[in-house]
């Protein structure tokens, strides 16, 4: 199947229905394609519409329920680059070439995606839309600015915040068509634009709405490329009333009524900002005085109570304050408590909630961890020196100690203002004790102080790799190179095939591979890493954690992770230690990617161009090219696409290897690597130059 779309050409009905089951004359209903604010398939009745699927955002269409857990959507649709004409195409390509798969448009209205049955030798119905159980399907049936919910018992339909029903006789009888109208006015439209001669010259705010299917009639914005840039656009513009950035797609105005909105589970990442009056959304206003007398005491209360906690407990303070106080880069002893020790009352009056964090009843056992004492481990960072800080990362500084024994060390020290927290630094501590293997960085030890937490490390004397990998090139040979890249896969095959627990890293990039002395490469920072039990297979998640660049699609969009997610961030490494650039370092020339340029050169038998050209003339074309070809194949689009860690290891380690041929990965052509500034519900966390987000829906 292929289907053009051009905004210029405009939609593109491509299947007719019949007049009836029994009558093939041409009927009421079309199905197409809309290339308008996003492409997106359409049903039309007649002239009306009666079903659409949402934007196409490279991935799925936004507003199809569960079109991830669908397997034959995920195989088959793809859009390709614009052609001469400025054409795009849909298309639909099976996994198994075997299969038989069509699409109609029955004489109903009902679109339905069938598969030939060659047991029972028949068609069997894979998806119909719209779907006859959900009257939220049919096209705008809250009426404009009202949202359509089918997951709740009470009213199907609902008017936005700062919207009421239009006709409330109507509206209570469930006669929702004639949908709601603003309760205030848009301060831009009573000014006309301009600043308001009454004193309030406060401008429009904008309400975010998650888990929505995003409102028709969009128009996209190519100029802004971020959201903050998306948001100002649509701000200066009266006419716009809403607005959404959306990997993928870009930026979307909407200049109209906001029409056939619905509430869809499974897109809690996807959110559009709508405008409002800034009375709808200043709380402040709404605050009775006497509330704001009775907060005011209360607060009072509690810093009265807080002064007099703080003055008990002040030779407590003063004792830890000793130990930040100590003046810097001086020598210092360190200590390490074992277990006999960690159970003695010094121990027990040195650390708070040992129970809480180092033990977990759901956990596997594994071998105690040492615990140090916190002002030992001070002392042996120098108190935390600056000139002992080797570097900063999303979970904190990170500094050089020394033992007294002359052992050195590596301390992570947890930051009071880190996105990551207890549960990130707890889980590290129950994964990588439990992990022996030589290309995972070993633990050593922690340090639990109040709200002090350590964890150490051994030493790893040439940092990480984007350290030499951006930096210092010249010092990475083909030959280290080739051997880090097989160690790092050796490590990965261990944590999802041969350790003990089989576990998912989610945050493997470069600034997480250390090198040791001989330049080992060693996995590091469990914090996000998660832990698959039995049999299975994926796992769903609402809190997508992991760097820009490096997170596979069916992760970033749906949060679905497995063993095949860091299969993909295996391929963008690999790819980034071949070609010596990083994957986001593309932003600003033809290419969205490191991906999407090396597969350009990949298929056009251009290879060699992507190898860094500091190594260009001494490699080994045929193991470079291998590795390009293995890289490929971890980055497509589809988890069942990509090889498995097991396969990667034969592959570089098999001398000619009998290699599959790779797909191209759409969505990494895609502007996927997008800037910090536009994440859209989530924590940013910057470390190094990479770009850590985590998203949390509805938090």
């Amino acid at each position: 199947m292929r289907v053009p779309v051009n905004s210029a050409i405009g939609e593109f009905r491509f299947f007719r229905s019949w007049k009836s089951a029994n009558d093939p004359s041409p009927g009421n209903y079309s199905v197409g394609i809309d290339p308008n604010g996003g492409p997106q398939v359409v049903i039309w009745d007649q002239t009306r519409r009666r079903w659409r699927s949402g934007q196409w955002n490279s991935v799925i269409f936004t507003g199809v329920v569960n079109m991830s857990n669908v397997a034959s959507f995920l195989y088959g649709f793809k859009l390709s680059q614009a052609d001469e004409n400025r054409t795009r195409y849909f298309t639909y390509d099976l996994l198994n070439p075997s299969d038989l798969l069509r699409f109609r448009i029955g004489w109903d209205g009902i679109e339905q995606q069938l598969r030939w049955d060659d047991g029972e030798k028949k068609w069997t119905t894979v998806l119909s839309q719209p779907d006859p159980a959900n009257r939220c399907d049919l096209y705008n049936h809250c009426g404009n600015y009202a949202t359509c919910d089918n997951f709740v018992s009470q009213s199907t339909c609902n008017c936005l915040q700062g919207f009421r029903p239009k006709f409330p006789d109507q509206w209570t009888r469930g006669n929702w068509s004639a949908g709601c109208e603003r309760m205030v006015e848009l301060q831009c439209r009573r000014t006309n634009g301009t600043a308001g001669g009454n004193g309030d010259d406060k401008p429009d705010e904008f309400k975010r709405l998650m888990c929505m299917k995003f409102p028709d009639l969009a128009n996209l914005w190519l100029s802004a490329r971020s959201l903050d840039a998306c948001k100002r656009s649509c701000l200066g513009n009266c006419s716009c009333t809403a607005y959404a950035f959306v990997s993928g797609i870009g930026c979307m105005i909407w200049t109209g009524d906001l029409v056939d909105v619905q509430h869809i589970e499974q897109s809690g990442r996807l959110q559009f900002f709508y405008r409002l009056h800034h009375s709808e959304l200043d709380d402040r206003r709404k605050i009775p005085k006497v509330v704001i007398l009775i907060v005011s005491l209360v607060g009072a209360c509690f810093l009265v109570v807080s002064l007099w906690l703080l003055r008990r407990y002040k030779k407590d303070l003063k004792g830890l304050s000793a130990v930040s106080s100590m003046a810097c880069c001086k020598e210092k002893d360190a200590s390490v408590f074992d277990e006999s020790k960690s159970k003695s009352k010094e121990f027990s009056a040195d650390l708070s909630g040992k129970s809480d964090i180092l033990t977990d009843g759901n956990q596997v056992n594994g071998p105690e961890l040492p615990i140090f004492n916190f002002s030992n481990v001070a002392a042996a960072t120098n108190n935390f020196c600056a000139e002992n800080k080797l570097g900063q990362g999303g979970f904190g500084a990170v500094y050089k100690a020394k033992l007294p024994g002359g052992q050195e060390i590596a301390v992570k020290r947890l930051s009071g203002q880190s996105g990551q927290g207890l549960e990130e630094f707890k889980n590290e501590i129950i994964l990588i004790a439990k992990l022996q293997h030589r290309n995972l960085v070993r633990l050593l030890g922690c340090s639990i102080q109040g709200e002090e937490k350590m964890l150490i490390y051994e030493y790893m004397p040439n940092k990480s790799l984007d350290n030499f990998l951006f930096a210092k090139k010249a010092r990475l040979d083909w030959r280290t190179r080739l051997s880090i890249i097989e160690g790092i896969a050796r490590g990965l095959l261990y944590l999802h095939r041969d350790s003990r627990l089989r576990i998912i890293h989610r945050d493997l990039k470069a600034s997480n591979i250390l090198l040791d002395a001989e330049m080992n490469p060693k996995i590091s920072d469990f914090g996000m890493a998660r832990i698959f039990r039995g049999n299975q297979n994926e796992a769903n998640t609402v809190r997508v954690v992991g760097t820009y660049g490096y997170m596979s699609p069916e992760y970033a969009m749906e949060g679905l992770f497995s063993v095949k997610s860091d299969v993909y961030s295996f391929g963008v490494l690999l790819l980034e230690i071949v070609s010596g650039r990083r994957n986001t370092s593309f932003r600003s020339s033809e290419y969205a990617s490191l991906i999407a340029y090396a597969w350009q050169h990949w298929n056009e038998d251009k290879a060699m161009e992507i190898v860094d050209p500091s190594i260009r003339d001494s490699c080994s074309p045929s193991q470079v090219l291998k590795c390009i070809h293995i890289g490929m194949l971890c980055v497509q689009d589809l988890a069942t696409h990509r090889p498995t860690m097991a396969a990667v290891v034969l592959m570089l380690e098999s001398e000619a290897p009998t290699l599959p041929m790779a797909r191209e990965p759409t969505f990494s052509s895609t502007r996927n690597s997008i800037d910090g500034q536009d994440v859209l519900n989530g924590q940013e966390i910057v470390s190094s130059n990479d770009i850590t987000v985590t998203m949390i829906d509805g938090r």
